[in-house]
């Protein structure tokens, strides 16, 4: 199992986890999900590495920028605030976050999955990658969230615990997605 500086060190590009500034209601519900100062000092978060939140792919160029930026956005169209909105202040907060293909940068996930259809050696390469991963962070029976239909496809057949959620980039409230995460909690 590697160190949280380790995992870091590693996965920083395209993982991280369900960690953000509070949300303060008098701001916009998109304020601060850019502010990653958290993990600078593991000893003040808390983390979980057997809840393991799933997405597809990075979505876009420039958007890890550094360490742990992965699902904590810089730029104001993301809807990665709905997962924050999910997810603080529950059993899933502090869960690892990470990418089932791993650097391949594209927002149309259609194109993604034509592109694995057509290469099933990538697809198996990068659901290794993905098993490794859990072995590094430590990761023991974990349970599995995976975000969207296209996810939950690639990876419904591995021998985990695996739960599916609305995309938060699709046209969900970030109500209906904290809804989603409230009902899997009670049935895990």
């Amino acid at each position: 199992m590697l160190t949280f500086e380790e995992i870091k060190s590693k996965y920083g590009h395209v993982g991280s986890y369900a960690i953000w500034q509070k949300i303060d209601d008098s701001k916009k519900p998109k304020y601060g999900m850019g502010d990653i100062t958290h993990f600078n000092n593991s000893s003040n978060i808390t983390i979980n590495n057997n809840i393991v939140l799933v997405g597809l792919n990075l979505s876009g160029k420039g958007s890890i920028d550094n360490p742990f930026q992965n699902f904590h956005p810089t730029y104001s169209t993301a809807h990665d605030y709905k997962i924050r909105y999910a997810t603080q202040d529950t059993i899933f907060s502090g869960a690892y976050m990470t990418d089932i293909i791993k650097d391949y940068e594209e927002v149309m996930s259609g194109k993604v999955m034509k592109y694995l259809n057509s290469n099933p050696d990538f697809k198996k390469e990068n659901i290794d990658i993905f098993e490794t991963e859990l072995k590094d962070i430590g990761s023991i029976n974990p349970i599995i969230i995976a975000f969207g239909n296209d996810c939950y496809n690639i990876i419904k057949k591995l021998n985990y615990k695996i739960y599916k959620v609305p995309h938060y980039s699709s046209c969900i409230t970030k109500e209906k997605l904290k809804e989603a995460f409230t009902n899997i909690s009670k049935i895990m």
